[in-house]
């Protein structure tokens, strides 16, 4: 979203005024703000986020800043994205993925997504885990020589299978 003032940069300051039940909203960039007095309460307590990825992006920002690529999807530009801080949307990811990949793997130490893992939430499924578990000890436990410990770990597979066909 453009700045409502000047309509050059992205809007980074949102307003929103209730006088006597009449609701109205204000969308200015950081310089407009600044211009109407209209400074964050919390300005001071926390670091600016555009400084943040402007840091963050480093080197690879100089020559992006300026090549007037726009985002498809919210027409962002990647000069609005370091200033704000903010990507505009799913699309800008597939826009700019050149100048956004060394920041996202400096900040996630990965480009990706791994996911979650739901716990075990079945007896079928926790004896299945638990088996695999078992065979990758027995397998350690074979490379060490160490043949009382694989018997046992054995038996015990054994054990769990029966309970898994029963």
């Amino acid at each position: 979203m453009l700045c409502q003032k000047c309509g050059k940069r992205a809007a980074t300051t949102h307003i929103r005024r209730n006088i006597n039940g009449t609701v109205s909203e204000m969308h200015l960039c950081g310089e407009c703000a600044r211009q109407e007095n209209l400074t964050p309460i919390f300005s001071g307590l926390m670091p600016d986020f555009a400084d943040f990825w402007g840091n963050l992006f480093g080197d690879a920002l100089s020559p992006a800043l300026g090549d007037g690529v726009r985002c498809e999807g919210c027409g962002h530009s990647f000069r609005d994205i370091v200033e704000s801080g903010k990507v505009g949307c799913a699309k800008c990811y597939t826009t700019f993925y050149n100048q956004l990949l060394p920041s996202i793997q400096r900040i996630h130490g990965r480009t990706a997504h791994t996911g979650r893992t739901l716990p075990a939430t079945d007896e079928q499924t926790r004896r299945k885990a638990e088996i695999e578990s078992l065979k990758a000890t027995l397998q350690r436990e074979a490379a060490a020589q160490n043949y009382e410990e694989c018997a046992r770990l054995r038996d015990q597979i054994k054990q769990l299978e029966q309970q898994k066909e029963a």
